[in-house]
């Protein structure tokens, strides 16, 4: 009997301990103190930058029918529709179901691509570690990383296009101004978009 209690607190330590390695969606955005290359805020470009592909798989989104008109080699994000639309050069269409910000913490306007990172990091920042002491300093690629595979930097300091560890968040309000996106679709529109870019967000 009392292996049997052992062997199952035993258990439940593993499990509590795994749980604990996967961190939140990235939802701290706008509690940055500081400046440097992982900040969303920063206009600077990350320097080159190349991680081993993860071996994890999100699930694979349904396509959404493009609903907004946009010029070409233009992304458009249709905030209320939670949906990103890109347009390439030769006028084809690629629409993405996203996660936008939480009311209070979106923004709308004209923007730009500076620059693409795969497989980002995650970096906490002090006043979050400080609020969550079990929070590393850095958040290797993998699947408890909140940024996903991939990251598209805007310009201005104007937040980021990313993935995201949270699947589920897609279609809603959830960010604190960022855009998710499904694993596949993030990568795809990585592929495609560059520096330059043309980002336009609506209401």
């Amino acid at each position: 009997m009392r292996l049997l209690v052992l062997l199952a607190a035993g258990l439940f330590l593993i499990a509590v301990h795994a749980q604990a390695q996967v961190y939140a969606p990235y939802d701290g955005y706008d509690e940055y103190d500081g400046y440097g290359y992982d900040e969303p805020y920063s206009p600077y470009p990350p320097p080159p930058y190349s991680e081993p592909e993860p071996d994890y798989l999100e699930p694979f989104p349904e396509r959404r029918e493009p609903s907004t008109r946009a010029g070409r080699g233009t992304i458009v994000i249709a905030t209320r529709e939670h949906t990103l639309i890109y347009t390439t050069s030769e006028g084809e269409q690629f629409a993405y179901p996203i996660a936008v910000g939480r009311e209070g913490k979106q923004w709308f306007g004209t923007t730009r691509v500076v620059s693409k990172r795969p497989h980002p990091e995650w970096r906490p920042t002090a006043s979050m570690r400080q609020k969550n002491p079990r929070l590393p300093a850095v958040v290797k690629p993998g699947p408890a990383n909140p940024l996903g595979t991939r990251a598209i930097y805007l310009a201005d300091g104007l937040l980021r296009i990313h993935g995201t560890n949270d699947p589920s968040s897609i279609g809603t309000n959830a960010s604190s101004g960022c855009f998710r996106m499904y694993r596949e679709d993030v990568e795809e529109l990585y592929d495609m978009v560059q520096p330059g870019t043309q980002v336009i967000v609506q209401r």
